[in-house]
């Protein structure tokens, strides 16, 4: 397999060299946060940086267990820190360590330490930790590969057929993003229970153990009905009702507990409502995408596999890969799949399966044409069709937008 390198992930890391500035690597288990940071040191090597000056702790390595507090750990990197050059310090997975903020802290005020540190968990970035260094850390977010990062470890990131490429797509799916799998796609025994074994470990680790939640099996309920309803409307109640008719009786402060804990792991994603014309944002039925759509083949197979909504998933972490932030859009009685902001610009996105019909088509123009503003409007679908443009509303095959970066 060609190791794929992440050239946007490692373009942050490399612009933000040696600035007094902590650079926190965040994303779900196995996504490559490591591979990353061994790519940063990898180039700080190659531009003439000595490996004395690179301190690397990985605290999943058996190694380093003895290193759980902040004392401990402050200690250690100390103790290797050279006084007369610059030293980069990484901490992966630093969650491990307890009070770890307290030994990031007295690190990020040495002049001499350029301090790299990664976690699984969302909570990474909360409460303590984040009043502490508000002002003085960057986050770059990472996910699983992308679809064009796929296609290029395939070794086909240039011309595509369309059936190569429809090919890839089912694959990337079925697959999984997981960096990990495209090792072990050949048997894909090998690759449900890589996913299942990931499965498990995120939700044991970040979410029951963190979280001190008893009901394993409710919880699991939860994370497969939003497997299940990836991209539908949903709120905690509605969840609540519909589990309890189906035998599996939870309140609604529980739903609300389960869903803050799958997104802190970065399980699943919340992409909230707003009002388009009212310009705020709503509080009420949101939508909820899974981090990869292996994971749902994995759980559910092909259970009311719903093409568009599972393409609608693809597209929403594709723009958050482009910095993106994304919103369900209202406008009057209508929905819009994406409203996503960057840089003072709005892009409007629908969609759809296929938009041959006459109907599918009008239904996914209409909300567009309702909105009123000259912002960018885009239909994304699997017809293998050129781009049409319907008075400013450009239409676009989505495997093609996926590949265009």
């Amino acid at each position: 397999m060609r190791i794929i390198e992440r050239k946007t992930y490692l373009e942050t890391l490399i612009r933000n060299r040696d600035r007094q500035i902590i650079k926190v690597i965040s994303g779900v288990r196995r996504c490559g946060k490591s591979t990353l940071l061994e790519s940063f040191m990898e180039y700080l090597l190659n531009a003439g940086v000595s490996k004395a000056q690179v301190v690397y702790i990985n605290f999943e390595d058996i190694e380093f267990e003895d290193i759980r507090d902040y004392r401990k750990l402050y200690d250690y990197v100390t103790e290797r820190l050279s006084l007369t050059q610059m030293n980069y310090v990484f901490l992966d997975e630093i969650q491990h360590v307890e009070g770890f903020m307290k030994a990031i802290d007295s690190l990020y005020i040495k002049k001499n330490v350029d301090l790299y540190i990664t976690g699984s968990n969302a909570q990474l970035l909360s409460g303590e930790f984040a009043t502490l260094m508000t002002g003085r850390f960057i986050e770059v977010k990472m996910l699983p590969l992308s679809f064009a990062e796929y296609c290029e470890a395939k070794g086909v990131s240039t011309g595509f057929s369309s059936a190569l490429l429809q090919e890839l797509y089912r694959t990337y799916l079925e697959n999984s993003s997981f960096p990990y799998t495209l090792q072990i796609d050949e048997v894909k025994k090998d690759v449900l229970e890589y996913l299942r074994a990931l499965y498990n470990s995120i939700l044991l680790k970040d979410i029951i153990f963190r979280k001190r939640i008893n009901d394993a099996l409710m919880l699991e309920s939860v994370a497969r009905f939003l497997f299940n309803n990836v991209g539908k409307t949903l709120s905690s109640t509605k969840i609540a009702h519909t589990m309890t008719s189906f035998g599996r009786k939870i309140d609604q402060r529980t739903v609300e507990k389960y869903l803050e804990a799958l997104r802190e792991s970065q399980l699943f994603y919340e992409a909230r409502r707003y009002n388009v014309k009212g310009k705020q944002e709503l509080a009420t039925l949101e939508k909820y995408y899974a981090v990869d759509i292996g994971l749902r083949f994995m759980l559910l197979g092909g259970q009311n596999l719903d093409v568009g909504h599972i393409l609608e998933n693809v597209v929403y972490l594709e723009l958050l890969r482009r910095d993106y932030e994304v919103f369900v859009g209202q406008v009057d009685r209508t929905e819009i799949d994406f409203m996503a902001t960057r840089d003072g610009i709005t892009l409007y996105i629908q969609i759809a399966a296929s938009i041959r019909d006459e109907d599918t088509l009008a239904r996914e123009l209409r909300p567009l044409r309702a909105i009123g503003d000259n912002h960018p409007k885009l239909i994304l679908t699997l017809d293998d069709d050129p781009d049409g443009n319907h008075e400013g509303i450009v239409t676009k095959n989505a495997l093609r937008w996926l590949l265009d970066c």
